[in-house]
């Protein structure tokens, strides 16, 4: 079982930034496209940006221009870093694989609110 340890959420104002990392307890980044997820209460995992294995990204129109994902292999980690958050940002944060997600973290909070 694949395990995802998610940080760096909080709460922040609208127009803050914050930057979530992901680290993985295996060497899963390496043979993965890998991802970004959301959910709010009530709600699906909502895809907000992907990696393949060759550093190409893309994000969702909503967060485009103001998330970005990158990936550090050697340090198994992979990131999220958010700037211009606005309050429909808000929700817990998941990483895990671009195709078959599957072993879901605990996630990390993140909350945007004056």
């Amino acid at each position: 079982q694949v395990q995802w340890v998610e940080s760096g959420g909080g709460l922040v104002q609208p127009g803050g930034s914050l930057r979530l990392s992901c680290v993985t307890s295996e060497r899963i980044l390496d043979d993965n496209a890998m991802a970004w997820y959301r959910q709010t209460p009530g709600k699906e995992h909502e895809l907000v940006a992907g990696i393949t294995i060759s550093g190409s990204t893309a994000v969702v129109d909503s967060v485009k221009g103001r998330f970005t994902i990158s990936r550090d292999n050697a340090k198994k980690t992979l990131y999220l870093q958010m700037i211009g958050l606005k309050p429909e940002d808000s929700a817990v944060y998941y990483c895990n694989k671009l195709l078959g997600p599957s072993d879901w973290g605990q996630g990390t909070q993140v909350t945007v609110s004056s």
